[in-house]
């Protein structure tokens, strides 16, 4: 019964909303590279083997940000840390479902350890069996780390779903493996720019 409530919240916090029937037979496919169309490895219950999308540093023309910001691509589903004018590190994510995407610019305002997961009164009027409070650990569906961008109901956070990667599921928030969560957690800076782009 534990193992379902937390699956259950995982499955809605910036609410990833997949009736059982259609999660189960999400887990039967492969995950494909979009980059390069080649399987890397099919998804399972306990997660996908390897990561969704590998981290890479990739050639970047970043000449108009500032090295340390974050680009944020949401078609294409990846996120872009600059390193310099000519280099970024790229990683999969998970971004918002239908509806639920949005564009602008955003200064990283805050980042938290295993954060305290309280859903919004906006998710609560959606879905008002969520918890009003969940502490921040292993089971909590916002994983590991979590990156706050400005005053919004936004973050870049982690996930203890990873087989969500490269979806659209959210509710506007922007999900990643928690390797690759804090991997980047480390790099980047409170006050830094996030862009995100809808094409």
């Amino acid at each position: 019964m534990r193992s379902a409530v937390i699956h259950s919240l995982a499955l809605s916090a910036c609410a990833l909303f997949l009736s059982a029937p259609a999660a189960a037979q999400f887990l039967q496919y492969e995950m494909i590279d979009r980059d390069t169309g080649r399987s890397i490895g099919p998804i399972g219950r306990s997660g996908l083997i390897g990561s969704p999308v590998p981290k890479t540093t990739v050639a970047f023309d970043g000449r108009r940000y500032a090295p340390g910001s974050i680009i944020i691509n949401t078609a294409e589903r990846r996120l872009y840390f600059v390193l310099d004018e000519n280099r970024a590190l790229k990683y999969g994510i998970g971004v918002g479902r239908d509806g639920f995407r949005w564009s602008g610019v955003h200064k990283v305002s805050q980042k938290r350890e295993w954060p305290d997961w309280v859903p919004p009164p906006q998710m609560l009027a959606r879905q008002p069996d969520l918890p009003r409070y969940m502490k921040g650990g292993p089971d909590n569906p916002l994983g590991a780390r979590a990156i706050y961008l400005g005053s919004t109901l936004y973050r870049i956070h982690g996930s203890n779903e990873p087989e969500t990667i490269g979806q659209a599921v959210s509710s506007g928030c922007f999900r990643m493996t928690n390797d690759d969560v804090i991997d980047l957690y480390n790099r980047v800076q409170v006050g830094a720019a996030v862009h995100v782009y809808l094409k």
